[in-house]
């Protein structure tokens, strides 16, 4: 006999996770941008740079949604010249998806300088991988090699001016999750939290749990 199968609810900030580039709250350049990359991929790299929690690594995991990409994660502790070797390798076999490869790595500027010397050489057009999108995420770019940022499309990403799309937003996600009117004061949350999305859902998580 099998045992039985449960289905453990998920947390809001991953329900409400954005799954396509269109999906998200603000960022309209970066929106815009890549949007249009989307119509239209080709191999190239691209570095997202901003704060924590703004939507980095989700807006880069919808892109490999949108342009049906294979995605190889890499995250930052991860990320040494072996792992680098490895993920190029698998990219130059056609990908399952049919679309292209995707290669994210998180927080590139925690990169080792070894890590960040093997890409130089694999980020150059004479070696770049077939078929390939490189995506890195930082916080900052003070920790990263001049050479290799100039290998990069620099997209910034900024929460500012984002309170009054994240209340919103937040309104609406408190009403649909069954919030009554007496919510909190949702401009206030968004305000605390740096409009830091994924931070205000979190807090909303557990407005939602006092009902």
């Amino acid at each position: 006999m099998s045992a039985p199968s449960f289905a453990f609810p998920v947390s809001l900030s991953e329900k409400y996770r954005p799954r396509t580039v269109a999906e998200f709250v603000g960022l309209e350049k970066p929106k815009k941008i890549l949007a249009k990359f989307a119509r239209a991929p080709y191999p190239s790299a691209w570095l997202f740079v901003g704060p924590s929690g703004v939507g980095k690594t989700s807006m880069a995991q919808a892109l490999c949604s949108d342009i049906k990409g294979e995605l190889t994660h890499i995250p930052s502790q991860r990320c040494n010249a072996q792992a680098i070797e490895e993920a190029c390798y698998h990219c130059h076999f056609v990908p399952l998806t049919g679309g292209m490869h995707v290669v994210l790595i998180d927080e590139a500027d925690r990169m080792t300088p070894a890590a960040q010397l093997a890409l130089l050489s694999k980020l150059d057009a004479t070696a770049f991988p077939p078929n390939t999108v490189f995506i890195f995420t930082c916080n900052s770019t003070d920790g990263l090699e001049p050479r290799f940022l100039s290998r990069c499309r620099v997209i910034e990403f900024s929460s500012y001016g984002m309170a009054g799309e994240i209340a919103t937003y937040l309104d609406n996600v408190w009403h649909a999750e069954g919030g009554n009117g007496d919510g909190p004061d949702l401009a206030r949350l968004a305000k605390e939290s740096r409009n830091n999305v994924r931070d205000c859902l979190m807090r909303l998580e557990v407005e939602l749990m006092a009902l």
